[in-house]
């Protein structure tokens, strides 16, 4: 039971907004120095633990992958890409609310930050889709739904953390999610069409008298598209691991923006100080909640929970139905990487006491996980979205906008459930 209450005490620190790291780490020290039979020996094997963390070759993928994508954002890549498909579906209704999910799930595949795909179609997109007549509360959820496909859509943060949260293969998870990915863009693009085809208010076709070339087009998409493929075909072909595809999409990444012109000093260094401030934000995460599980595991908890799923469930389908439940809750108050690293270790061990398939379980979870960005009151999507519209959309408004789309997301996971071989087909 002290185990229990360690929990949820972490829990309600992470509420009240007190820092992941210091949450995890200042717990896990309160409840050992509390308890006599543990004390603060039980620390002795975390420096070792904190050196296999840093050792990790498949971590390092993490800041590789986010200074990519950071660089990619800078290039006015994504930009130009809005563009240019916003004329593809010129004249039909929903048209550019498509392009917006189309170019999200580019972005996604290329750059798998959700900051900045979010705040990039928010500035450029939402003035668009508004002039354009689209109902507010329509375009505000298709660019927060949009910008979160890159939680999905590999390569994605989410994906690399789970894998090694749960020792699996990222390659075999980022082959698993392709399709869940494209389902729930295909859900998204059904969602927006309908919308469009029974009011054509909500929705009504683009208007321009702007001239965009096929040329400028092509050289538009091509460059992510090539880039998309090369870093993901790679690690596909089983040519390259994560890590190594990871470093040659910052390579890729910075010949891009060198040849749209973008590539200075100021910009590299930018994304060289953002990208070392979010890789130390989630390495301090790590080791917080690596101070936590010693303490919560010596106290007891891991057996507690497998015991409680095994014996006196027993049942495989409660288990996913109970977990799916809590994550989805949980992503209400606090975000992705926090849950990864206090939720998925207490799963994991049931999760093979039952049999299930790790590769399929951590698709289930990150497609879980990626409604936490549009989840209020904590959403970051809605966040990153507000503070980049300004005054052109409402809180309510946003919050209206992604309701449907929350719904989409949970229609999607219901189909990988039912449908385990959306995961399987690929691999």
């Amino acid at each position: 039971m002290i185990a229990l209450v360690m929990f949820f005490v972490a829990l309600l620190l992470l509420i009240f907004g007190i820092p992941v790291a210091f949450a995890f780490g200042g717990v896990a020290m309160l409840f050992a120095f509390f308890t006599p039979d543990i004390g603060f020996e039980v620390f002795n094997i975390l420096p070792f633990r904190i050196y296999g963390i840093m050792s990790n070759t498949t971590l390092m993928a993490v800041p590789l992958f986010i200074m990519m994508g950071l660089i990619l954002e800078k290039s006015g890549m994504a930009e130009k890409l809005l563009i240019s498909m916003s004329t593809l579906f010129k004249g039909v209704r929903g048209g550019l609310g498509v392009s917006v999910v189309l170019v999200g799930a580019i972005l996604a595949a290329s750059t798998g930050i959700v900051s900045a795909s979010v705040v990039m179609m928010s500035v450029i997109a939402l003035p668009l889709m508004v002039s354009a007549g689209y109902d507010k509360a329509l375009a505000s959820g298709t660019i927060a739904a949009s910008g979160t496909l890159g939680q999905i859509i590999p390569p994605s943060i989410i994906l690399i953390v789970l894998g090694d949260v749960m020792s699996v293969s990222v390659g075999e998870l980022f082959m698993g999610a392709v399709l869940p990915g494209l389902v729930l863009v295909g859900l998204y693009i059904a969602y927006i069409l309908l919308r469009a085809y029974l009011n054509k208010e909500v929705a009504p076709a683009l208007v321009s008298s702007e001239k965009v070339g096929v040329f400028e087009i092509l050289f538009a998409i091509i460059p992510p598209f090539v880039l998309m493929l090369a870093v993901l075909g790679s690690i596909f072909a089983g040519i390259a691991s994560p890590t190594e595809s990871a470093a040659f999409g910052v390579v890729g990444a910075i010949i891009l923006s060198f040849f749209n012109k973008t590539l200075g000093t100021k910009m590299i260094k930018y994304a060289l100080f953002e990208t070392m401030k979010l890789s130390g934000m989630i390495f301090m995460i790590l080791i917080g909640a690596t101070a936590f599980s010693l303490v919560f595991n010596e106290l007891g908890g891991n057996d507690l929970i497998l015991d409680f799923f095994s014996h006196d469930i027993g049942n495989v389908w409660v288990f996913i139905a109970v977990s799916m439940v809590s994550i989805f809750i949980l992503g209400f108050f606090i975000d992705f990487i926090e849950i990864s690293f206090i939720i998925v270790p207490i799963l994991v061990p049931v999760m093979h006491a039952f049999g299930i398939d790790p590769i399929w379980f951590a698709v289930l979870i990150a497609m879980n996980l990626q409604a936490s960005f549009l989840t209020p009151p904590f959403g970051l999507s809605l966040f990153f979205l507000k503070g980049a519209a300004g005054n052109l959309v409402s809180t309510m408004q946003i919050y209206k906008g992604i309701i449907p789309f929350i719904l989409l997301q949970l229609l999607a996971l219901g189909l990988v459930i039912l449908f385990p071989d959306l995961v399987f087909a690929w691999i």
